[in-house]
């Protein structure tokens, strides 16, 4: 296997890894498997039997043979119907159970401010890639074993009738064993080529959809669709390709096989002219071939299968190397509680790049009320995320503190944060569905409470009321509608601190001054408005400039 980001030890490991929780799908497919091929040789065994005794060179009752063989196929059948049910039943859980588990990781994983893949290519990954080694796992991995069974039964059994028959079958393999590294070496740069061309497809049409009304009001419809058009001609280069080579490799193997075959057929049809083959026998002979050259052939599929395999396993390992946070029970701090910045500088890492925030000493203290103000660019996005323990500061600390406790901020403090983050932030579904994730444990009263807090009461005019179901970012309601139902789901947290992150901006002003006195009215909370509009400031005890 060549050498690529991982090496084959460390990707053969990750697989390791994941084949753990689905072992009883791949035992299952492989005990089948076994099973089929006992069945299939047990075919050959009374087809012999029955042809011989049709033709009269062994004793017995034709119907009981063909009875025989009546019951071989019911089994068969059966084998058949189970592998579906296999594939499709226990498939499709341990589908789903990889996807959560690679989803928890990424929403485990530390932020990284500018993430370094494309949503898009995330979510191809998460789909084409996680179903590709689900595959290998639990059916490709599980059928070498009946592969390599019924290669060996059947050349055991064809070397028990005619040795150099059985020998000259297998005369092949040696072919395939010296050009399958070959082969493996240029199909899985083509295959890497493919799936990264074709996560990039992904990405465009994501973006395209998530910004078609942008689109159609630039006119870009023609841009967009050349822009699509290019990388799907790249993907048509990297599959022409690929499978060029393929087909080329394939045609070598084939004739190798099929001239194998011949010969084996021309030893058979020579054996039984001269009398020393029954037909029964030669039919046995031809069943034989066939199924030593099946197993033979199935194991050149399996070359660009591992090769499939371990270009998705690198894809997938891609996402399971990103660091996670530092996970810990949430931590409740005592109320009211307050949040220090000592001397906090952050940089995001690029090489020359001036720090978003430097020496920044602010106090949020506990019980007060702050407006964060200052221009595009000076680092209020940053502020934010620092105070959610999205990331960590450069140098200095940040601590969250209330009279005689204090504690540097991590991520476990996060329980103590309602957060209101600026523009449209509704999921699709139904509005008691948004509702919950802020609370699964809120009542209907607190539900319709905070609905009235944020001015949100056109909710219960709806048909529906809180079970209204809308589509991606609540779909058919106005900015400011959508606006002030992300305030209402941030107030069924018990947080003690209020962050808004431009939560009003939507809003007109009667609206934003009733919603924020409704909100702030209680100075139950330590309240941190970042704002660009100054009816905030009116209900701030103190103003933070930044930049």
């Amino acid at each position: 296997m060549p050498e690529s980001k991982y090496n084959w030890r460390e990707i053969a490991r990750w697989l390791w890894q994941a084949l753990r929780g689905n072992r009883l799908q791949a035992t299952l497919n492989a005990c089948v498997g076994l099973f089929g091929v006992g069945l299939s040789l047990l075919t050959v065994w009374a087809m012999q039997r029955a042809i011989d005794t049709a033709s009269g060179v062994r004793p017995g009752s034709i119907y009981w043979a063909i009875g025989v063989m009546a019951l071989i196929i019911l089994a068969e059948f059966a084998v058949g119907i189970s592998r579906v049910w296999i594939r499709n039943i226990l498939g499709i859980k341990a589908q789903n159970r990889m996807q959560q588990q690679l989803v928890a990781r990424l929403l485990r994983q530390q932020w990284q401010g500018r993430e370094a893949m494309h949503s898009g290519d995330i979510i191809n990954r998460l789909e084409l890639d996680v179903r590709q080694v689900v595959t290998f796992l639990t059916e490709t991995l599980p059928s070498v074993l009946s592969t390599l069974a019924m290669f060996f039964g059947a050349f055991f059994y064809l070397l028990r009738m005619d040795v150099w028959l059985a020998c000259i079958t297998i005369a092949i393999l040696p072919l395939f064993a010296l050009v399958s590294r070959f082969y493996v070496a240029h199909m899985r740069r083509y295959s890497r080529e493919v799936r990264q061309t074709d996560s990039q497809i992904q990405s465009l049409l994501t973006e395209t959809m998530q910004h078609r009304m942008l689109v159609k009001t630039m006119e870009a419809e023609p841009q967009m669709l050349d822009r699509l058009e290019n990388k799907q001609h790249t993907l048509r280069n990297w599959v022409k390709q690929r499978t060029l080579f393929s087909v080329i490799s394939n045609f070598f193997l084939n004739f190798g096989f099929s001239a194998g075959y011949l010969i084996a057929f021309l030893w058979g049809a020579l054996r039984l002219h001269a009398g020393t083959l029954s037909f029964g026998g030669m039919t046995a002979f031809l069943q034989l071939v066939y199924r030593i050259q099946g197993p033979a052939r199935d194991i050149t599929r399996l070359a660009p299968a591992f090769v499939s395999v371990f270009t998705a396993a690198e894809r997938l390992m891609e996402l399971d190397e990103m660091p996670a946070e530092e996970l810990d029970d949430p931590h409740p701090a005592p109320t009211p509680c307050g949040i220090r910045f000592s001397d906090v500088t952050f940089n995001y890492g690029a090489a020359g790049q001036r720090p978003t925030l430097q020496h920044a000493d602010f106090d949020f203290a506990p019980g007060t009320c702050t407006a964060v103000m200052g221009p595009t660019g000076s680092g209020k996005t940053t502020l934010i995320r620092l105070l959610l323990a999205l990331v960590k500061p450069t140098e200095g600390h940040i601590s969250i503190y209330s009279n005689a406790w204090n504690e540097e901020l991590k991520p476990c403090h996060r329980c103590n944060f309602v957060y209101v983050p600026q523009g449209n932030t509704l999921l699709s579904g139904t509005l008691r569905q948004n509702l919950l994730l802020a609370n699964p444990l809120a009542t209907e009263g607190q539900m319709e409470e905070v609905l009235r807090l944020a001015c949100a009461d056109f909710v219960f005019d709806l048909p529906d009321g809180i079970d209204t179901e809308f589509s991606e970012q609540g779909g058919g309601l106005s900015e400011g509608q959508a606006q002030r139902l992300a305030i209402a789901r941030a107030l069924l947290r018990p947080g003690s601190i209020m962050l808004l992150d431009e939560a009003t901006s939507a809003l007109d002003a009667d609206t934003e001054r009733r919603v924020l006195h409704n909100i702030l009215s209680d100075q139950q909370r330590t309240v941190i408005i970042v704002t660009h509009r100054m009816a905030a400031v009116d209900y701030c005890s103190q103003t933070v400039n930044i930049g």
